[in-house]
């Protein structure tokens, strides 16, 4: 907007006139910055996404299959079996299995101490008191793993315990599903469980193997 000023100069006199000037004061630029940051994504222990050169891409944490974990699934899915009532397979195959593919931890602690009395204390009740079928054959393993001499034991974790882990798996997978007469049926309700405890039992003897 134009403002209108007078001024006169300093020596004042009679013939001095005033002047007019028409000026504009100066216009104030105010610079407005803008700056857009975009969301960054980075990658954490356990996160699901993080940021690339070209854009974003989901990134999936799995378990790694090690050995041990596969010893686990193994362990877990014949004690499953041991107690389960869902399948007609011979269980007292699962007895070697167990020996074979049970964890290092487990094998020290049966063959410790603790393992002793247990078995000790389980072979006392077993002569004098009934002890149902399905614990029978635990108490079985517990006393096949305390006397096996260590030339059996030396086989775990060897290709050639695989190959025997995996012909028992395969022999209980074929009496599981053959006996139970369509595999619709062996996913019924009575014996779901046992059906995956041996699909688990095998698939990990195969990635034993591998």
């Amino acid at each position: 907007m134009a403002s209108l000023s007078i001024s006169c100069s300093p020596d004042f006199s009679l013939y001095s006139k005033p002047y007019l000037s028409l000026q504009s004061p100066p216009h104030q630029t105010k610079v407005f910055s803008l700056r857009f940051h975009p969301p960054r994504f980075q990658g954490i222990h356990g996160g699901v996404m993080k940021k690339n050169r070209r854009g974003f891409g989901a990134v999936c944490y799995s378990a790694p299959l090690t050995p041990r974990n596969l010893q686990w699934v193994c362990t877990v899915s014949s004690a499953v079996l041991f107690l389960s009532r869902g399948t007609a397979v011979q269980k007292s195959f699962l007895v070697p299995f167990f020996a074979l593919q049970a964890p290092t931890s487990i094998i020290s602690w049966i063959k410790g101490e603790y393992g002793t009395w247990i078995a000790f204390l389980a072979l006392l009740v077993r002569l004098f008191l009934f002890i149902p079928g399905e614990l029978e054959l635990p108490f079985v393993a517990l006393l096949l793993v305390i006397v096996a001499p260590y030339q059996v034991l030396n086989l775990r974790g060897t290709q050639t315990g695989s190959i025997f882990s995996l012909l028992i798996a395969g022999y209980l997978a074929f009496q599981h599903f053959s006996r139970a007469g369509s595999l619709q049926k062996s996913f019924e309700q009575g014996s779901v469980v046992a059906t995956l405890a041996i699909i688990c039992i095998t698939a990990a003897s195969c990635l034993l193997l591998i």
